[in-house]
């Protein structure tokens, strides 16, 4: 990816929940907030690579369903006492589509 691509309309992602999309070398999760505000995360948790697609959402951060541990959604780190990171990629909402940036 070398420039920022139109991926779905915010509306095709649930509130609070997910949608997988394929990525070039993995899957990527696009989460939306309940202010409708998107993520996108490598769709593996650092720990075990459980799915946080399929991931409680609450406020900026998704709990891994496979061993709890919860991700920082706008910076794809792990919160404390858990050490480790999702690589994030760049989103922004324009005209109510998501955009994903090249991975950075």
């Amino acid at each position: 990816m070398s420039q920022w691509q139109d991926i779905c309309a915010v509306t095709d992602i649930p509130v609070l929940g997910s949608r997988v999309i394929k990525g070039e070398k993995h899957d990527i999760a696009l989460f939306r907030t309940s202010n409708d505000e998107v993520f996108a995360l490598a769709d593996r948790c650092p720990h075990k690579h459980g799915p946080l697609s399929q991931g409680i959402i609450h406020g900026k951060t998704v709990t891994c369903p496979l061993h709890s541990w919860n991700i920082d959604l706008a910076s794809g780190e792990a919160l404390a006492p858990d050490v480790g990171c999702a690589h994030r990629y760049p989103t922004k909402v324009e005209n109510g589509r998501v955009l994903l940036g090249p991975r950075g």
